[in-house]
């Protein structure tokens, strides 16, 4: 696939036509049409008429035909090639931006503002997206994901559990959605998926000026998951066990707790005593 390749349907009419397809083992693919976990996908983004909708990995279009009913317009990012070009004329007359390349290179400053991301996306390129999504100096309004059940009860768990489930509820609001059955795909992958819903927070749970500082730290714990979080944060900041023990008594944290039991708000107050040893 060479560059960006982009196609736009302004034409009149109504009506979507079928489309059938291999799915690409090698993109995670599989194909999600039943109507009723289609349209609740849908509903979970409150999507009005003056939504800009970002669809991710639009695949066959099932998903699509549910957005363009409901959005101002929907801008449709999907990777591979044959499916991008066979897109738009699904879906004659209606505002759909069809963009072929890789989401990971999308420019997200072409979106206007407060735009809305909804995707049935593949499991191994989650935790990508999700970052993308997080950082982004655009940042969605709302985020609503079909993903690996596992990840999504991850995401949404009152403790920490991972990185990803830090930052992401650093910067949004997590809920969980619908579980929709292995059974309901085509191929059927190996596990059941989950809706899970981002709703962006008016300010994030740490400030910008010390999200740097905030992040650094996190990383340190998780920086050896079977280790307790004395030996990780020792070894991922450089600093004296007996140093860390003494911070993470001061914080209300045990000792012998992993990274993956602390919550954010836990990390705010490591946080806050890790710069009181520093000054």
């Amino acid at each position: 696939m060479a560059g960006l390749v982009r196609w736009r349907t302004r034409s009149l009419g109504a009506g979507t036509k079928s489309v059938a397809l291999q799915n690409n083992k090698s993109l995670g693919q599989h194909w999600l049409k039943d109507p009723d976990v289609l349209a609740d996908i849908a509903d979970q983004a409150e999507i009005d008429s003056s939504d800009t909708v970002l669809e991710i990995g639009p695949g066959l279009g099932t998903l699509t035909s549910r957005l363009l009913a409901r959005a101002k317009n929907v801008v449709a990012v999907e990777f591979d090639e044959s499916l991008a070009r066979k897109l738009p004329g699904q879906f004659p007359g209606k505002n759909l931006e069809v963009v072929n390349q890789d989401i990971l290179k999308f420019n997200l400053l072409s979106l206007p503002a407060d735009y809305k991301v909804v995707a049935n996306v593949p499991y191994y390129i989650t935790s990508k997206i999700i970052k993308l999504l997080s950082e982004s100096a655009n940042p969605p309004s709302c985020v609503v994901l079909l993903i690996q059940k596992e990840v999504a009860e991850r995401l949404a768990a009152n403790d920490g559990h991972s990185v990803l489930s830090i930052a992401t509820q650093v910067f949004f609001e997590v809920r969980l959605g619908q579980v929709v059955p292995a059974a309901l795909f085509t191929p059927p992958p190996k596990v059941d998926s989950q809706v899970v819903i981002l709703s962006r927070r008016k300010a994030p749970q740490v400030q910008p000026a010390d999200q740097s500082e905030f992040f650094r730290l996190v990383k340190a714990g998780f920086s050896s998951r079977r280790k307790k979080l004395r030996s990780s944060l020792a070894g991922g900041l450089h600093l004296d066990k007996a140093v860390v023990e003494g911070l993470l008594t001061d914080a209300g944290v045990s000792p012998n707790a992993r990274a993956e039991d602390l919550s954010v708000t836990s990390w705010l107050t490591l946080l806050s005593k890790y710069a009181i040893i520093k000054r």
